[in-house]
């Protein structure tokens, strides 16, 4: 790259006279000013965008409240970030056109940076607009812009407040008594596999529990801890907030979803996992000796359960299908994992909160995974404005969504690449396989053979940390590998293992994601395909459970019927379990 007044960049500066970097400096500033002004164009035609929205939609009789739900989302793509921060630039912009016009002016020409004027609009909140008015013009103002340009943020931000409490004072001490019903603990997210416990209170309540904490650890170093200061604080909060003796901090039991692949987890591998979820949109990517660290303590205390997926060379997880109205629990974690706990939406960093149809199922769209998309709440709403559509489709082998604008433009958003498994290698019968438990152990337990090689698993270990307890009793832990999967999930049978799998033959059976079979007196809603090997003398025999029983109406209760229409026949649900063809 050339810049002005120099020949080359890599010199290193050498031989630039200052001048020359007087000049850069003046280009900087110059620079600054134009993306000011970027800023405001930017802004101008995303009010003019969304009040285009809005009328359009209420000539389509679209109610009020409903309006407009997707020009975050448009916004956001456009420009290249999160539709939270799509929303928070609309909002921002139309007051900037609307009702501060000295301040929309001011960045314009420069002198006003984004996040300056960002923070004209957030103390002016709760104000009216009248008053704001009048702050827009004392700061803002045409013969103010020399002094704003010298003014510090924190000085603007003082100044802006100054200037509220004299307007109107009971409209600022309102603001303070909302804000403390606003208090709220929140997490997330942090590198190298750390979170921040963020705790919103009022001054006085977070002033002296900082100084507890302090105090504690103070007094801690004073008796020769040879931890440090933050530290001691640090574990002490954790402590006392989870009722734990001194000392003790690391005894809590916590659940978090790790997807692994069998490679990592039981081989040694150096691929790293995914923290899929267990904080808010996951705590992404850790190393692989972390990852096996995090299994095999779980494992030793009796608080881990493992289960397989299944993906096809490419990477893609393998098909499940329900005939349920809404995503089944085990094809929902499904979802999650395949988008590792994000938003699918392109540029959205929010965690999954729902699991969507891509094709409507109003529209005839199945409940499975190849329709199937995690998003978070407002990039779920947001399609369902009028002019979206999306469909399925596969980007290098991976599952993709595309998505059409009601404006014609397209974003095509991919799912992950998974953590690849162990690549098929040639291997006799009984070596390179997991050693199967014995059966005796487990009387009358059927066997069940897993139908998929090393190639093709993926495993999801859930740990529980230290000590956690489901029902009085420490979590199961299920003996399994990497290519290995219980169809009842049950982790007290047997997995057979000493026949080599043909692989020319379809696979007797087709694993049911994280089902483990109807219970005891229930009926299951969903079909999934499910086989047991029981005798040598049998094949794979599908489960039929038994309907249940029609219940007659009472006679002292007959059935309402509205007048003029006709009965509706209710149509009761396929409850069969079929064997794959």
């Amino acid at each position: 790259m050339i810049l002005p007044g120099a020949t080359d960049t890599r010199s290193g500066g050498a031989g630039v006279s200052r001048v020359v970097q007087a000049e850069w400096v003046d280009l900087l500033g110059e620079l600054e000013a134009v993306k000011n002004a970027i800023t405001a164009t930017q802004a101008r035609l995303t009010v003019a965008l969304d009040e285009a929205t809005r009328a359009g939609e209420a000539r389509q009789c679209i109610r009020a409240e409903r309006r407009g739900r997707g020009v975050p989302n448009q916004v956001g793509a456009a420009l290249r970030v999160g539709p939270h921060a799509g929303a928070g630039f609309v909002s921002t912009s139309r007051v900037w056109v609307t009702q501060m016009p000295h301040t929309f002016t001011a960045l314009q020409t420069g002198v006003l940076s984004q996040w300056r004027a960002t923070l004209l609009v957030r103390e002016t909140s709760h104000l009216s607009m009248e008053h704001r008015a009048l702050i827009d013009e004392e700061i803002c103002g045409p013969t103010h812009l020399t002094e704003l340009a010298r003014m510090s943020t924190r000085r603007l931000v003082a100044r802006i407040k100054e200037l509220a409490a004299r307007l109107d004072v009971h409209a600022c001490v309102n603001r303070n008594a909302k804000a403390v019903t606003e208090r709220r603990v929140s997490i997330r997210p942090a590198p190298d596999l750390m979170v921040y416990l963020t705790a919103l209170v009022p001054m006085a309540q977070g002033v002296q529990a900082y100084a507890q904490l302090k105090t504690t650890a103070d007094a801690a170093k004073a008796t020769g801890d040879g931890r440090g200061v933050g530290q001691i604080m640090a574990d002490t909060l954790i402590e006392r907030a989870t009722g734990r003796e001194p000392g003790h901090a690391n005894h809590v039991p916590v659940t978090i979803n790790l997807l692994v692949s069998d490679d990592t987890l039981l081989a040694g591998g150096d691929q790293p996992a995914v923290v899929v979820e267990g904080a808010p949109a996951g705590a992404g990517v850790v190393p692989a000796p972390v990852a096996r660290n995090l299994a095999a303590h779980a494992i030793e205390t009796d608080t881990a359960w493992l289960r397989s997926i299944y993906v096809n060379p490419h990477g893609r997880l393998l098909a499940t299908t329900s005939t349920s109205r809404f995503h089944p629990q085990g094809l929902a974690s499904l979802l999650r994992a395949r988008e590792q706990g994000i938003c699918a939406t392109v540029w959205c960093d929010a965690p999954v909160r729902h699991t969507d149809h891509i094709t409507p199922h109003a529209e005839g769209g199945p409940t499975s995974l190849d329709n199937g998309q995690g998003l978070c709440a407002r990039c779920n709403h947001a399609k369902q404005a009028p002019g979206w559509s999306q469909k399925a489709t596969q980007l290098d082998g991976r599952h993709a969504v595309e998505t059409i604008t009601p404006t014609g433009h397209m974003y095509v958003s991919v799912a992950p690449t998974p953590p690849a498994p162990a690549r098929p290698r040639a291997t006799t019968p009984g070596r390179g396989t997991a050693p199967a438990r014995d059966a005796s152990a487990v009387p009358g337990a059927p066997l069940v053979r897993a139908t998929a090689s090393a190639s093709e698993a993926e495993s999801i270990a859930s740990s529980t940390g230290l000590g956690s307890m489901a029902a009085g009793r420490p979590a199961p832990v299920a003996d399994t590998s990497a290519d290995l999967v219980s169809a009842s999930g049950d982790p007290d049978q047997v997995l057979d293992v000493t026949q080599p799998r043909d692989r020319t033959t379809p696979p007797p059976w087709t694993p049911a994601v994280g089902m483990t079979g109807p219970a005891p007196g229930r009926t299951p809603r969903s079909r999934y395909s499910i086989g047991c090997q029981t005798t040598p003398a049998h094949g794979a025999i599908p489960y039929r459970p038994t309907p249940p029983p029609r219940q007659p109406h009472p006679a002292q209760q007959p059935p309402r019927r509205t007048a003029g229409r006709a009965p509706v026949r209710l149509r009761r649900a396929d409850l069969s379990w079929t064997h794959p063809t």
